[in-house]
């Protein structure tokens, strides 16, 4: 998401090792853009995201501000990364734990930005990785997988005005487990590479449409209208 209506507010802060650090009441994205304005300095060379408190997998990414923030780099035009940390090994839920340790995340985002800049993926695609908790198996180049989600309504509280209060997604989601995705490799305790392009439109889906009549569909809508009643 980005934040619109509002002005944002920016604080810079002293972190450790960084030569700019600001926090920002807005979303990931607002904090890409602002950047890349000029806040932080230079255009930047790479945009990375994270490593964010828990996993970024499969059809979770479509609700992932991590993700959404690598977007809008290569919407830039910036090579971008998205980096996601498990919680705990054979948790695979997107939840963080106090005392998570992003050693590994952080060692191998140096490297897959530095190969990034030289040898970079097409345009409009970012890289989202996500490295499992405890010893590392190994690494995959994955698509995405495929969640199975199963949340309920939840009423938790009514007030004496009728408005009401419901949970629906505190369960965990599980998933397909099927070789080559994202969320296989995780389970299987090693880092997942996914290269995921910023085009949505599906091939497929344009040909059905073409079969619709579309033309024909807005004629009928057009004289439902102008048909008087």
């Amino acid at each position: 998401g980005i934040t619109l209506r509002r002005d944002l507010d920016v604080e810079e802060r002293s972190v450790p090792g960084a030569t700019a650090a600001f926090a920002v009441t807005g979303t990931p994205v607002d904090c890409v853009r602002l950047a890349v304005l000029g806040l932080a300095g230079p255009r930047p060379e790479a945009v990375v995201s994270g490593a964010n408190l828990g996993l970024n997998l499969g059809d979770d990414v479509t609700y992932s501000g991590t993700v959404a923030a690598a977007l809008e780099g290569i919407v830039l035009g910036i090579p971008a990364l998205a980096v996601s940390q498990q919680a705990a090994r054979g948790e695979m839920g997107f939840r963080a734990r106090p005392g998570m340790d992003f050693t590994i995340a952080a060692s191998l985002t140096r490297e897959l930005v530095a190969r990034h800049l030289t040898d970079p993926l097409p345009p409009e695609t970012l890289l989202n990785v996500n490295v499992p908790a405890g010893e590392v198996e190994g690494i995959e180049i994955t698509r995405l997988g495929k969640r199975l989600y199963n949340d309920e309504l939840r009423l938790v509280e009514e007030d004496e005005r009728g408005r009401k209060r419901y949970e629906m997604y505190g369960f965990e989601p599980s998933f397909e487990d099927e070789d080559g995705t994202d969320l296989a490799a995780i389970a299987r305790g090693r880092v997942a590479l996914t290269p995921i392009h910023f085009d949505l439109t599906d091939a497929g889906g344009l040909e059905t449409l073409r079969a619709w009549d579309a033309e024909g569909m807005l004629d009928t809508a057009t004289e439902r209208i102008a048909r008087p009643r």
